[in-house]
């Protein structure tokens, strides 16, 4: 759809956006659907494409085909999202445990000597470890670094460190569990 008059003033602008809308709309929300798979998400986010189109407007070339510009935002903005929702899930798989370790709680002196006793134990439980499971979490729970930093201080990519912490966690979890029914 190419304006039929020139985008110079903002009536102009609006009558052209809402002719878009008219012609695109429906086919733009069921894209971003598509994407997302999620109705009210996808409803967000079909907003938001809106607001980007029409304060871009002015500046849209008319030689383009003003559909694949819109799915173009469209997709820009869903790639945002992602990438807005993986940062949270970082925050749940790394920074949770820092900050539950970092709160301040009261102890009894018997639970400090409880809990360093099994901290020794599982120390030592870890030692049985190969060295490439051992020390991903080494890093991560003892000398609380991220799992990127991890990454660059082995020089593995991150989806390896996640592997081999989760196959660690998974030959430990026997161990750990004989150290709870022993105490």
């Amino acid at each position: 759809m190419k304006p039929s008059v020139k985008l110079d003033s903002k009536q102009a602008i609006e009558q052209y956006f809402e002719e878009c809308i008219i012609e695109h709309g429906r086919s733009l929300l069921n894209y971003i659907y598509s994407l997302v798979q999620h109705k009210e998400l996808a409803e967000d986010l079909y907003q938001e494409v809106l607001i980007s189109a029409f304060m871009a407007l002015p500046s849209f070339e008319e030689r383009a085909n003003v559909k694949s510009w819109l799915f173009t935002i469209a997709m820009n903005k869903c790639r945002d999202y992602w990438r807005k929702e993986k940062s949270a899930k970082v925050f749940w798989e790394e920074k949770v445990y820092m900050y539950v370790n970092d709160t301040n709680s009261v102890h009894l002196p018997e639970e400090s000597v409880i809990a360093q006793c099994n901290q020794e134990e599982m120390k030592d439980t870890l030692k049985e470890l190969p060295k490439m499971y051992r020390d991903p979490l080494l890093l991560f729970y003892y000398h609380h670094q991220t799992l990127m930093e991890i990454s660059n201080t082995t020089k593995l990519p991150i989806s390896t460190v996640k592997t081999r912490m989760k196959r660690a966690k998974d030959r430990l979890r026997p161990k750990v569990e004989e150290l709870v029914v022993n105490v």
